[in-house]
């Protein structure tokens, strides 16, 4: 007889060790997501990650009004890294650095560093949303890790401890010899693994702060066209040209 194995409902975050036949008990907004959304039943298949050891298929195997509980059952995927890619940006207003935070997932950088600058006008940021909306990315791309969310940083002292051998790509907006971002970068393909993009806020960044920016000797300075690109338009299409160049 041919066993035909059930597809997954869905793929979720485990914020712990995975391992064959371990039991999980999946609470809070996954719990709800599954029961509630999903709207999942006993045996129903779930494929979990947890962001070190690759991606596992589970069986539910009881439902409560607390919890789901999964069955690990074997090993579907092994690890793979993300790139090194780092993306330094200013925050900007809650609702766009959501979606900031969801397309720098779901292209693959592998850390992520708020920078206040002189005009940024975003203030305490809630690292702790921004984590969970990178869980959420990484869970609909088919990530295998989740990038780490650093503190907030003033930009001044990210660059004064800034690593020799990363390559610091500068989206600057005051680039006017219209180059594309692709033939400015393409040369710099075999030259280092490690890449970052530096994203300023809404009003760029003050001519003190390109001085200092363009004095890193990894740095790069970048345009993204003739038009001035929000935040996370820029985010996003620096982010691809760099994985279509790298990848």
């Amino acid at each position: 007889m041919l066993f035909i194995m059930q597809k997954p409902k869905t793929r979720i975050f485990i914020n712990k060790s995975i391992s064959s036949n371990l039991i999980i008990y999946v609470k809070d907004k996954q719990h709800h997501f599954l029961r509630n959304v999903m709207r999942i039943k006993i045996n129903d298949n779930i494929n979990v990650f947890d962001g070190i050891s690759g991606e596992w298929a589970s069986t539910v195997i009881a439902i409560n009004r607390e919890s789901t509980a999964l069955r690990v059952t074997e090993n579907i995927k092994k690890m793979q890294s993300s790139p090194d890619l780092w993306l330094i940006f200013a925050p900007i207003k809650q609702n766009r650095m959501s979606i900031a935070i969801q397309k720098a997932t779901e292209l693959g950088v592998s850390k992520i560093i708020p920078c206040s600058t002189e005009y940024t006008n975003i203030k305490n940021i809630n690292v702790k949303n921004l984590y969970q909306n990178s869980i959420e990315a990484s869970e609909q791309s088919q990530r295998l890790d989740i990038p780490s969310i650093e503190k907030e940083v003033n930009l001044k002292s990210l660059l004064d401890s800034w690593p020799k051998d990363r390559k610091l790509i500068f989206c600057d907006e005051s680039n006017t010899d219209n180059k594309p971002i692709i033939d400015t970068i393409l040369p710099l393909k075999n030259t280092t693994k490690k890449w970052s993009v530096l994203i300023g806020p809404e009003g760029g960044f003050s001519d003190t702060e390109k001085d200092l920016i363009l004095k890193n000797n990894g740095a790069i300075s970048v345009s993204l066209g003739n038009t001035i690109l929000r935040s996370d338009t820029a985010i996003t299409v620096a982010l691809f040209c760099i994985k279509e160049i790298t990848s």
